[in-house]
């Protein structure tokens, strides 16, 4: 089995080559294999130097032209994933690829079609910004109700997934909306998706931190877009 390591990254001169070190650092288990495809999405602050400079046995780095949006390059990365199951990895600090085990289990348990962790899960939720969290808990609550889920973070973004469902799915976001819409085709094809805990460190908007309140109102608009489309444009046809 291979697991698919997506790591995204715009203007992250400051973590991500720890992010990377902890990520090829990570020992999957017996049985299991990684690869990691880096995207950077026009890095202005050295980012993209680093990555130049990168041992090319290491990781696989895609270079975008100019910024195309965070969705867009999780979804550039798809195209060049080899493994049974996808995970996207921030290329900040706040989510730990020592979790990566946790979610293996999972997969030699039941082999579920996502797996996602969760802040909620992780026995005190922390956050920096009282509005993040509060948009977090609606956002959730809201795909609850619409979908018929039952998830307690659906804005984590710790997020695996099967390759063949990954693939299958109709993605068209661009920015941090990807992050909604994977979620919401996920329940609109048909199945559930798993959540456990997840170890989380969060980060001010002066460490970094990209997301901002419109980003929310851009999801609500995808929470409810994708409960109303039709089927055609959440799968593909041939999937």
């Amino acid at each position: 089995m291979k697991l698919s390591i997506i790591v995204c990254t715009f203007n992250e001169r400051d973590t991500v080559l720890t992010v990377l070190d902890r990520v090829r650092g990570v020992d999957l288990g017996p049985g299991w294999e990684k690869e990691i495809i880096v995207v950077d999405n026009f890095s202005t602050d050295g980012t993209r130097e680093l990555l130049e400079d990168l041992n090319p046995s290491g990781a696989d780095v895609i270079f975008h032209p100019r910024n195309l949006g965070k969705g867009t390059s999780v979804r550039t990365a798809i195209q060049h994933c080899a493994g049974d199951y996808a995970i996207i990895q921030d290329a900040d600090l706040e989510y730990d690829p020592a979790d990566y085990r946790l979610y293996l289990e999972q997969v030699e348990e039941s082999r579920p079609a996502a797996i996602y962790g969760s802040r909620m899960l992780a026995g005190r939720a922390r956050y920096q910004y009282v509005a993040n969290y509060l948009g977090v808990r609606f956002l959730t609550w809201l795909t609850n109700v619409l979908y018929g889920a039952h998830l307690t973070d659906v804005a984590t973004g710790a997020k695996m997934v099967r390759m063949d469902l990954l693939r299958s799915l109709k993605l068209t976001g661009s920015g941090f909306d990807l992050d909604f819409e994977l979620t919401n085709k996920i329940l609109r094809a048909g199945y559930q998706i798993v959540e456990i805990p997840a170890s989380y460190r969060p980060r001010t908007v002066a460490e970094g931190k990209k997301i901002r309140p419109w980003d929310g109102l851009w999801a609500l608009r995808v929470i409810i877009r994708d409960r109303l489309v039709p089927m055609d444009q959440v799968v593909r046809r041939d999937a």
